[in-house]
């Protein structure tokens, strides 16, 4: 957590993204690092915990993160959860809370409340197109044999 909560404060020096930072651990060894790069990176999926999956993922040589765990400066986000539990790891840990980022101007407590209306009420609308296409390409999907699941 200490690396973790090193690589938030780093930021603030740079300017270069909000104070966030996150390591990936294996067996004991930091196998991941990020902290966030929204601005420096003009990405807005570039936050701490998602970059730090990234590293760690290249660095081991998967797509998943079974066995880690990730120590993360602050409660992640919805996109960074989703992000979290595609990866897979064994655990999360987090110091600073979702009221405490907000308190510090990262309110994304809109976002759970967007979650939970209905798609066509939300204030960005989604519609469904093309459905039977798109299940086409889902049924070649479920008769390849070389496939990888994950």
């Amino acid at each position: 957590m200490e690396e973790a909560i090193a690589l938030s404060r780093k930021c603030l020096g740079t300017g270069k993204g909000g104070p966030f930072g996150a390591v990936v651990v294996k067996d004991g060894q930091i196998v991941g690092r990020g902290s966030n790069s929204v601005t420096l990176l003009n990405d807005p999926t570039a936050h701490a915990e998602v970059m730090a999956i990234r590293d760690a993922c290249k660095n081991l040589d998967t797509f998943q993160l079974d066995g880690c765990e990730i120590y993360t400066s602050c409660e992640p986000c919805p996109m960074c959860l989703g992000a979290i539990y595609w990866a897979r790891p064994d655990r999360i840990y987090y110091a600073a809370d979702r009221q405490d980022a907000s308190q510090a101007g990262f309110d994304d407590s809109f976002i759970y409340e967007e979650l939970d209306l209905p798609a066509m009420e939300r204030k960005i609308t989604a519609e469904q197109y093309d459905r039977a296409v798109a299940q086409e390409v889902f049924q070649e999907w479920t008769r390849l044999e070389n496939k990888i699941d994950y």
